[in-house]
Formats: C-alpha cells, sequence, structure tokens
C-alpha cells in the first residue's frame, strides 16, 4: 500500500484554512493586523523548541493543545481573530500544519495587495536595514512589489536561499561549499 504525501497534505490543509481566515480578516477589515499577529506567532514557533513539539507531536490531546496554544497567545498578546484561529485548528488536530497556514495566509495577502511573495531562507534573522534592501533587489529584478518570508535556518551558514515563484536564488554557504568539496574531489 502506497504511502501518502504528507506534505500534500499539509499544503491543502494550510491553504484551505488560510483562505478562510483571510476571507474572515477581509470582512473584518483587519487583514494586515491578523498578518502580523500570524508572524509573531511564527516568531514564537522558531524560538521554542517546546512550542514545536506542542505542535507536531500527535500525543498531546486536542484539549491540551488547545489549552497551551490559548495560553501561549494570550502571554504573546494575541487576541482575537487569530487566537479564536488557532484555538479551531488545535481543537480540530491541525497545529501541525501551522506553519504551512502562516505561509499560506502571506501569499494570499501578498496577492490581495497585488504584491508577489518570496521565500527567504537566511542563516540568521535579517535587520530591518537587509529586508528593506533586498525587497529593493527583488522589485528590481521582478518589476513588482515583493513580500519576503524569512525563515531562518542556521545550517546553511551564511548568505540566502531566495525563492520567487519557480525561481531559486541559492547563494548560501553551504551550497558553495559542497560545491567546492564537489570540484576538489574531481581534481584530486
Amino acid at each position: 500500500m502506497p504511502v501518502a504525501d504528507t506534505s500534500q497534505l499539509v499544503s491543502g490543509v494550510a491553504e484551505r484554512y488560510a483562505s478562510s481566515l483571510f476571507d474572515l480578516a477581509q470582512e473584518a477589515g483587519s487583514a494586515d493586523s491578523v498578518g502580523v499577529d500570524l508572524d509573531r506567532f511564527q516568531a514564537l514557533i522558531d524560538e521554542s523548541d517546546d512550542l514545536k513539539r506542542l505542535i507536531v507531536s500527535p500525543v498531546f490531546s486536542a484539549e491540551d493543545q488547545t489549552k497551551a496554544i490559548s495560553a501561549v497567545a494570550a502571554k504573546a498578546g494575541i487576541t482575537g481573530l487569530v487566537a479564536n484561529f488557532l484555538k479551531v485548528v488545535a481543537s480540530n488536530r491541525r497545529l501541525f500544519a501551522v506553519p504551512g497556514m502562516i505561509k499560506a495566509y502571506r501569499v494570499i495577502a501578498a496577492r490581495a495587495r497585488g504584491e508577489i511573495t518570496a521565500d527567504v531562507t537566511s542563516a540568521h534573522a535579517l535587520t530591518a536595514a537587509q529586508e528593506k534592501e533586498l525587497k529593493a533587489a527583488l522589485k528590481g529584478v521582478t518589476g513588482k512589489d515583493v513580500a519576503i518570508a524569512v525563515t531562518v535556518d542556521p545550517s546553511i551558514l551564511g548568505g540566502l536561499i531566495v525563492k520567487v515563484g519557480s525561481r531559486q536564488i541559492d547563494t548560501s554557504l553551504r551550497t558553495k561549499l559542497s560545491t567546492l568539496k564537489l570540484a576538489l574531489k574531481e581534481v584530486g
């Protein structure tokens, strides 16, 4: 029996939830503030191994996940639509898809603003000045305003990996070192 592709399952779930949240946020006139709250929640996930475990682990009951997410959201000052959204997601046992939901929300919101979205992976968090410079560079290349979604991944060592649509630019130190290692093997 073939194993289901879980990434596609997560992607479909994430897009449906994100689309519903965006529709509600637009009706309430709070699409931007919802995006800010979602970004804050993503930052909490990135910073906390315990929160990551809570989200992905199937050992926690829906009730435990809902209580914990409510407490985390309240402590972080995340209220209203996003807090309710996270509680619904937890009670429906879909917390594992929250990072995908946040990414999908960013894409939907950017599209509604007439922007395109770039996924950026960096070895460390970008400063506001670096983000501004990157957006300007990407606008020069694409001809459109670009919203960037930054993911921090220390394993790339340095540089950036930028995905815009189907194009990817990889200037990561890890890739450069791998290429150099390959070239040295061919020489030796």
